[in-house]
């Protein structure tokens, strides 16, 4: 009886205890939510401004004008630019490469046998160089030269002085293809076929697809696939 009398004298403290128990862990429950939100929150602003901050053509914009020195000291865009044939080509394979990234250097030959196919068909390949040579000095003007002549690049190959050019397309990487028609409007985007490390194990070439379909009156399919290579070194923020 004492023991009963004892634990009912004490009911009103255990439940005060218990309460207070309760209210610290919802409290603390609350604030790791908050937190979490708060985390998830700060994610989706970070990514939401990084996408709003990104520039450059898609699939179906007009290419940006450019006018860039070539190895030969000449300057050249979409107004002098001809084809293997010596006509206005029918379109362009703007590709963002350069001489030090082990991906751009993988595709050379390939980018040499694009051109030898292509420009022919009135496409020829017009490859631009997007890293700052102050950053990498194998990518300064007299080391395009030297790798253009030791290839034996049958195309132009352009210098992207003062990096005004690649931002404006949007373009990330080395190598990076940018298909042009005749109207100037960007008809594919992204890699060159889809094996970069094997040139004997490619199953699909997309600019030669790409190409095919433009000249059937059909739209490319695929018509934008994310561009395997180095990352374009700058300075700018």
């Amino acid at each position: 009886m004492k023991i009963a009398s004892l634990l009912r004298s004490l009911a009103p403290m255990m439940a005060l205890v218990a309460l207070f128990s309760c209210q610290n862990a919802t409290t603390e429950n609350t604030d790791a939510t908050a937190t979490e939100s708060t985390e998830a929150v700060s994610k989706t602003v970070s990514h939401t401004t990084e996408d709003a901050d990104m520039t450059g053509v898609k699939v179906g914009d007009t290419a940006p004008a450019f006018n860039l020195k070539n190895i030969d000291g000449n300057m050249y865009s979409f107004d002098n630019i001809k084809d293997a044939n010596g006509n206005t080509p029918k379109g362009y394979v703007v590709t963002f490469t350069c001489n030090t990234c082990p991906y751009a250097v993988m595709y050379e030959d390939r980018l040499i046998d694009l051109h030898n196919t292509l420009s022919p068909m009135g496409y020829p390949v017009v490859a631009i160089q997007p890293n700052d040579p102050e950053i990498k000095e194998g990518d300064n003007f007299a080391n395009m030269q030297q790798r253009a002549k030791e290839k034996g690049f049958p195309f132009l190959y352009l210098m992207d002085e003062g990096q005004a050019i690649y931002p404006q397309y949007g373009a990330s990487r080395t190598p990076e293809i940018y298909l042009v028609d005749a109207d100037l409007v960007v008809r594919y985007h992204g890699a060159i076929d889809d094996n970069a490390q094997d040139a004997e194990a490619v199953t699909i070439n997309y600019v030669e697809k790409a190409v095919e379909a433009i000249n059937n009156g059909q739209e490319p399919n695929p018509a934008d696939v994310k561009a395997v290579g180095c990352s374009i070194k700058t300075k700018k923020i």
